[in-house]
């Protein structure tokens, strides 16, 4: 685990320490649950698992054209493709 420190306001703090007792668990427990509910419901999760899975990085494209002088030759394919 990686220890962070946060700042709450008194009253969030004051009402985590109550839903902390009545659960019967500790304060970091419930901001660890809050923290994934964030990230289960945020898709990111999804998305940083699909890149870890294609082994891709996230900053590499999903598709492949199959043209291989597309770089250098962009201006030309769009020419085609528009007529201009």
């Amino acid at each position: 685990m990686v220890r962070t420190q946060v700042q709450l306001t008194s009253e969030q703090s004051r009402i985590l320490r109550q839903l902390a007792a009545a659960r019967g668990v500790s304060v970091a427990e419930l901001i660890r649950e809050g923290v994934q509910l964030l990230i289960a419901t945020s898709g990111a999760a999804d998305r940083a698992r699909r890149i870890r899975l294609s082994g891709r990085s996230p900053w590499q494209g999903g598709f492949r054209s199959g043209v291989t002088d597309l770089s250098t030759r962009h201006d030309r394919y769009l020419q085609e493709v528009y007529g201009k």
